[in-house]
């Protein structure tokens, strides 16, 4: 999979924490970008692809972050070791459309290789009490992720539309949950935006 906006936006928005997951690391985006921004965390990158897994490390290797960042090829449903304070991740967001031919695509793409509640019940158990869980997400799939982390025990903290011009809807939000309900910050962004430059000018060219 290709770096796109999601997983930049994502990457640049999160917060994090000393112990970072990023669930899902495909290429190594999200990982390599908290590793950037938060320069004493140490970072686990869970990739269920051999291919994939093998290409975020050949990223992660080439880069300055290399002591900090893992990367393990697992099924993040078979469980993670220990305790994180924050966790990233750019999930499968296709629920009943038709699976593609190519069998990467798939599993990167359709929530048949991680559901959001497989997502969000293992997130809780494996962050901190203060920890926080930052994803990016379709607006047609918002309710469903919201309702099951509910469900697993989440607040929803922070959200932020994402828009690609100021007049149409937002085609993706940002969401942090966390343990405890805190109020939520409600914030939106459009793309090719002053604020939106700011917010990803570390991470371009």
């Amino acid at each position: 999979m290709k770096v796109g906006t999601d997983g930049t936006l994502l990457g640049a928005w999160a917060r994090g924490g000393k112990r970072i997951l990023d669930i899902g690391t495909g290429t190594g985006l999200l990982a390599l970008m908290m590793a950037q921004r938060f320069i004493d965390a140490e970072i686990i990158g869970i990739e269920i692809d051999e291919a994939a897994a093998r290409q975020a490390q050949d990223n992660i290797s080439a880069s300055p972050f290399a002591e900090r960042i893992v990367v393990r090829c697992q099924d993040f449903c078979r469980g993670v070791d220990g305790s994180f304070d924050a966790i990233v991740s750019n999930p499968p967001y296709f629920n009943d459309s038709l699976e593609c031919p190519d069998s990467q695509r798939t599993t990167a793409r359709h929530t048949s290789s991680l559901s959001y509640r497989e997502l969000m019940t293992g997130a809780f158990n494996l962050l901190t009490e203060k920890g926080l869980i930052s994803i990016v997400i379709p607006t047609d799939c918002k309710s469903k992720l919201e309702s099951e982390a509910y469900l697993a025990g989440f607040f929803l903290s922070r959200e932020c539309a994402v828009r690609t011009s100021q007049r149409k809807p937002a085609k993706r939000y940002l969401l942090e949950f966390c343990k405890t309900a805190i109020g939520l910050q409600r914030d939106e962004i459009v793309i090719g935006s002053e604020s939106y430059q700011e917010l990803v000018n570390d991470f371009y060219l």
